[in-house]
């Protein structure tokens, strides 16, 4: 798999920061064009190579940034805290530095699936900075609750983790399938294991578990800023119940279910769907303010 379709540029080359090279070189951070600043979150385990397929059809109208969370690809996984990294907030944190690292303004944070949620509680520890959020596939909480249907019970993900645990490798192999959906071209599902073979497995164990059994509907009445919700019918993680929770407790959202693709992986399945989606949305000036921190 190539790293990207168009030509990036090394982070740590924007910058004479010392401090900042530091976190940009820690990311592995990559900077396509210039314009109004979109951070791409990837999903759980992912590296920033998954989004090859979007990023051209946005490199002539915003600048692109791509990053490898801890643990993943080329990421410097040396500097690995348990402290930090106990909770997804740590790896909102590594978000918020990156924007600072660059002097961003005006920032719109793009997710998808555990990396919408890192996206999400970004965007609300830096209010200032991220203006908008893009989130592809979000589940706030996978387990049904009473009154919340989320779309598997308790059992189900401990089964789930406990196969990944027993063979990561194969287990990722198989899940990859799924999240592509069966009909995607096998390349999908092929990209998709190349990146799990890029993660420490005892650090890919824990941030699925993080994302499978953590609870983020608390947080969701304080993403103020304007967010668009892209969906994909099928999707077998993320089931529409859950996006029409999302769009009841988001306080600025907008859903669209995207029509030519299914499963869980749009920006790889529909990337120019997904694209023209995103740039209509953000053609459009927020209703109101931002909110200050």
């Amino acid at each position: 798999m190539q790293f990207l379709d168009l030509p990036s540029t090394p982070a740590t080359e924007l910058t004479t920061d010392i401090a900042a090279q530091a976190v940009l070189r820690r990311h592995h951070v990559h900077v396509i064009g210039a314009g109004r600043p979109l951070l791409f979150c990837n999903g759980f385990n992912c590296t920033q190579q998954v989004w090859h397929y979007l990023t051209p059809a946005l490199a002539d109208h915003y600048q692109l940034i791509l990053f490898d969370q801890l643990g993943v690809g080329q990421s410097d996984r040396s500097a690995y805290d348990p402290q930090r990294y106990a909770t997804l907030d740590g790896y909102a944190q590594d978000v918020v530095e990156i924007c600072q690292a660059l002097d961003l303004r005006d920032v719109v944070l793009v997710g998808h699936s555990a990396g919408a949620t890192v996206a999400m509680l970004a965007a609300i520890q830096a209010p200032t900075i991220v203006t908008a959020t893009v989130l592809l596939n979000l589940s706030p909480h996978f387990l049904n609750e009473p009154g919340y249907y989320g779309g598997f019970e308790l059992p189900d993900l401990r089964q789930v983790l406990a196969t990944m645990h027993a063979n990561y490798v194969q287990w990722a192999s198989t899940f990859a399938t799924m999240l592509v959906g069966q009909h995607a071209a096998p390349s999908l599902s092929q990209d998709l294991v190349a990146c799990a073979t890029q993660v420490d497995p005892a650090l890919a164990a824990q941030v699925v578990e993080l994302a499978f059994l953590g609870d983020f509907r608390p947080q969701l009445p304080q993403l103020r800023q304007p967010t668009l919700l892209l969906q994909c019918p099928d999707d077998p993680a993320v089931p529409e119940e859950v996006s029409a929770y999302l769009l009841a407790h988001l306080p600025c959202a907008t859903l669209v279910t995207l029509t030519t693709t299914t499963g869980h992986s749009p920006h790889m399945t529909a990337p120019a769907e997904v694209a023209a989606t995103m740039q209509q949305f953000l053609a459009v000036p927020p209703s109101s303010p931002t909110p200050s921190a």
